[in-house]
Protein backbone atom coordinates (compact mmCIF):
# COMPACT_ATOMS: atom_id res chain seq x y z
CA UNK A 1 0.00 0.00 0.00
CA UNK A 2 3.21 2.60 -0.09
CA UNK A 3 4.67 4.24 -3.10
CA UNK A 4 6.65 4.09 -4.77
CA UNK A 5 6.92 0.91 -5.16
CA UNK A 6 9.23 -1.47 -6.98
CA UNK A 7 8.53 -4.76 -8.06
CA UNK A 8 11.83 -6.63 -9.97
CA UNK A 9 10.40 -10.04 -10.57
CA UNK A 10 9.30 -11.36 -6.92
CA UNK A 11 11.58 -8.93 -5.72
CA UNK A 12 9.60 -5.87 -4.02
CA UNK A 13 11.04 -2.59 -2.83
CA UNK A 14 9.40 0.37 -1.29
CA UNK A 15 10.51 4.40 -0.72
CA UNK A 16 12.74 5.79 -3.04
CA UNK A 17 15.94 6.04 -1.42
CA UNK A 18 16.27 2.44 -1.09
CA UNK A 19 14.68 1.91 -4.49
CA UNK A 20 17.61 3.72 -6.15
CA UNK A 21 20.49 2.48 -3.78
CA UNK A 22 19.04 -1.20 -5.42
CA UNK A 23 18.81 -0.34 -8.91
CA UNK A 24 22.62 1.71 -8.52
CA UNK A 25 23.71 -1.50 -7.30
CA UNK A 26 22.65 -4.00 -9.66
CA UNK A 27 22.90 -2.00 -12.89
CA UNK A 28 25.89 0.17 -12.12
CA UNK A 29 28.41 -0.23 -14.85
CA UNK A 30 26.37 -2.36 -17.29
CA UNK A 31 24.81 -0.09 -19.46
CA UNK A 32 27.43 2.68 -19.24
CA UNK A 33 30.77 3.43 -16.89
CA UNK A 34 29.06 5.24 -14.54
CA UNK A 35 29.44 4.27 -10.86
CA UNK A 36 27.23 5.36 -8.44
CA UNK A 37 28.06 3.59 -5.28
CA UNK A 38 31.83 3.29 -5.15
CA UNK A 39 33.69 -0.19 -4.46
CA UNK A 40 36.26 1.72 -2.93
CA UNK A 41 35.48 1.25 0.63
CA UNK A 42 36.29 4.85 1.92
CA UNK A 43 34.55 6.69 -0.88
CA UNK A 44 31.82 4.65 -0.68
CA UNK A 45 31.25 5.44 3.11
CA UNK A 46 31.44 8.86 1.81
CA UNK A 47 28.53 8.52 -0.39
CA UNK A 48 26.75 6.88 2.83
CA UNK A 49 27.72 10.47 4.48
CA UNK A 50 26.40 12.71 1.80
CA UNK A 51 23.48 10.98 1.67
CA UNK A 52 22.90 10.97 5.04
CA UNK A 53 23.61 14.52 4.96
CA UNK A 54 20.46 14.78 2.45
CA UNK A 55 18.48 12.91 4.77
CA UNK A 56 18.83 14.32 7.90
CA UNK A 57 19.20 18.52 6.63
CA UNK A 58 18.56 18.73 3.30
CA UNK A 59 15.72 17.35 2.63
CA UNK A 60 13.43 18.45 5.58
CA UNK A 61 14.38 21.81 5.31
CA UNK A 62 12.99 21.61 1.78
CA UNK A 63 10.26 19.53 2.06
CA UNK A 64 8.81 22.43 4.13
CA UNK A 65 9.18 24.64 1.57
CA UNK A 66 7.95 22.28 -1.60
CA UNK A 67 5.04 20.85 1.21
CA UNK A 68 3.71 24.30 1.20
CA UNK A 69 4.72 25.94 -2.19
CA UNK A 70 4.03 22.66 -4.30
CA UNK A 71 2.14 20.22 -2.67
CA UNK A 72 -0.06 22.21 -0.14
CA UNK A 73 -2.75 23.59 -2.43
CA UNK A 74 -2.81 21.09 -5.38
CA UNK A 75 -2.95 17.96 -3.42
CA UNK A 76 -3.88 18.74 0.04
CA UNK A 77 -6.74 21.47 -0.55
CA UNK A 78 -4.95 23.80 1.97
CA UNK A 79 -3.60 26.90 1.96
CA UNK A 80 0.45 27.31 1.99
CA UNK A 81 1.44 28.22 5.53
CA UNK A 82 3.83 31.72 5.93
CA UNK A 83 5.39 29.95 9.22
CA UNK A 84 6.59 26.71 7.74
CA UNK A 85 7.90 28.51 4.65
CA UNK A 86 9.92 30.88 6.78
CA UNK A 87 10.95 28.24 8.77
CA UNK A 88 12.04 26.11 6.00
CA UNK A 89 14.08 28.76 4.04
CA UNK A 90 15.82 29.37 7.52
CA UNK A 91 16.77 26.15 7.66
CA UNK A 92 17.86 25.39 4.03
CA UNK A 93 20.01 28.73 4.33
CA UNK A 94 21.97 26.76 7.45
CA UNK A 95 22.38 23.64 5.34
CA UNK A 96 23.25 25.28 2.08
CA UNK A 97 26.24 27.59 3.70
CA UNK A 98 27.78 24.71 4.74
CA UNK A 99 27.39 22.87 1.49
CA UNK A 100 29.07 25.77 0.14
CA UNK A 101 31.76 24.58 2.14
CA UNK A 102 31.55 20.94 1.43
CA UNK A 103 31.47 21.63 -2.11
CA UNK A 104 34.41 23.71 -2.27
CA UNK A 105 37.34 22.84 -5.14
CA UNK A 106 34.72 19.53 -6.01
CA UNK A 107 32.19 19.01 -8.96
CA UNK A 108 29.89 16.99 -7.28
CA UNK A 109 29.36 15.86 -3.18
CA UNK A 110 31.70 13.02 -3.51
CA UNK A 111 34.08 14.47 -5.57
CA UNK A 112 32.41 12.48 -8.53
CA UNK A 113 28.98 12.26 -9.51
CA UNK A 114 27.60 9.50 -7.01
CA UNK A 115 24.04 8.67 -5.64
CA UNK A 116 24.06 11.28 -3.17
CA UNK A 117 24.23 13.90 -5.34
CA UNK A 118 20.87 12.06 -7.17
CA UNK A 119 18.91 12.11 -4.24
CA UNK A 120 19.30 15.85 -3.79
CA UNK A 121 17.77 16.21 -7.38
CA UNK A 122 13.83 15.79 -7.07
CA UNK A 123 13.07 18.57 -4.49
CA UNK A 124 16.13 20.53 -5.28
CA UNK A 125 13.97 20.77 -8.89
CA UNK A 126 11.03 21.78 -7.24
CA UNK A 127 12.18 23.91 -5.06
CA UNK A 128 14.68 26.21 -7.03
CA UNK A 129 12.55 26.73 -9.99
CA UNK A 130 8.94 26.01 -9.31
CA UNK A 131 8.72 27.29 -5.44
CA UNK A 132 11.40 30.02 -7.19
CA UNK A 133 13.91 30.41 -4.15
CA UNK A 134 16.73 29.56 -6.95
CA UNK A 135 18.63 32.58 -4.69
CA UNK A 136 19.36 30.55 -2.34
CA UNK A 137 21.41 28.34 -4.57
CA UNK A 138 22.83 30.95 -6.80
CA UNK A 139 24.23 32.91 -3.65
CA UNK A 140 26.74 30.76 -3.22
CA UNK A 141 28.79 30.15 -5.83
CA UNK A 142 30.11 26.24 -5.01
CA UNK A 143 26.41 25.36 -4.46
CA UNK A 144 25.16 26.99 -7.60
CA UNK A 145 28.02 25.30 -9.48
CA UNK A 146 26.62 22.08 -8.18
CA UNK A 147 23.26 22.36 -9.28
CA UNK A 148 23.83 23.32 -12.52
CA UNK A 149 26.31 20.36 -13.19
CA UNK A 150 23.49 18.44 -11.66
CA UNK A 151 20.73 19.59 -13.48
CA UNK A 152 22.99 19.97 -16.75
CA UNK A 153 23.06 16.01 -17.05
CA UNK A 154 22.10 14.23 -19.58
CA UNK A 155 19.81 11.73 -17.74
CA UNK A 156 18.76 14.51 -15.29
CA UNK A 157 17.38 16.85 -18.21
CA UNK A 158 15.38 14.16 -19.77
CA UNK A 159 13.84 13.19 -16.57
CA UNK A 160 13.19 16.67 -15.41
CA UNK A 161 11.52 17.43 -18.63
CA UNK A 162 9.11 14.26 -18.28
CA UNK A 163 7.98 16.08 -15.06
CA UNK A 164 4.97 18.26 -15.49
Amino acid sequence: GKIPVLFDGDFRIIESRPICRYLASKYQGKNNNTILIPNDVHKAGLVDQFVSYETSYYDPSVFKLVSQEVFAEKFWNKNPDPEIIKQGREELIKVLDIYEKLLEGKEYLNGEFSLADIYHIPYTHYVYGVAKHSELWDSRPNVKNWWNRLRNREAVKKTLEEIP
